[in-house]
């Protein structure tokens, strides 16, 4: 007797389950592909800085938006001149004193005529701040141009 069983009418043959090698490599190419697009063509993530240097008036806008202002002068220029609200960290100091400055504000470094604050900037940004800019011309323009000022410590 023979071990193969006999098919009725209403029985149907056993399907193959398996997809041909040439579905299989073109789905490993769009699954491939997909993957590629997504890694590769989504934008790149953005890590907001500010320009190297700003204008006074750029500055001043930034103030009333609340951006933090180093001041990095000496503590007889601070005394005699200041912008409002600003903190006195010498340049001299400031490598020194980077845990006073906040990383998630943006910094605006303020001098007398923004020599020094450009070198302040630097500092900062080679300790890793990312939101820092030099104010052009420093409190010298800053008054010429009208902007709030206060004296004393």
């Amino acid at each position: 007797m023979s071990s193969k069983k006999k098919m009725t009418g209403t029985q149907k043959p056993a399907a193959n389950k398996s997809l041909p090698p040439g579905v299989w490599i073109g789905l490993g190419l769009i699954l491939f592909i997909g993957l590629a697009a997504a890694l590769f063509m989504r934008p790149a993530p953005t890590t907001e800085t500010l320009p190297p240097e700003i204008t006074v008036s750029q500055a001043a806008e930034k103030r009333t938006a609340g951006a933090f202002f180093l001041d990095v002068r000496e503590q007889d220029e601070w005394d005699a001149l200041h912008i409002p609200d600003a903190t006195l960290i010498p340049l001299g100091q400031l490598s020194a004193r980077l845990n006073e400055v906040p990383r998630d504000q943006e910094i605006v470094v303020v001098c007398r005529s923004g020599n020094r604050s450009a070198a302040g900037r630097d500092i900062l940004l080679q300790a890793g701040f990312k939101k820092v800019t030099s104010m052009a011309g420093g409190m010298n323009e800053w008054k010429a141009q009208g902007f709030p000022t206060t004296s004393g410590r």
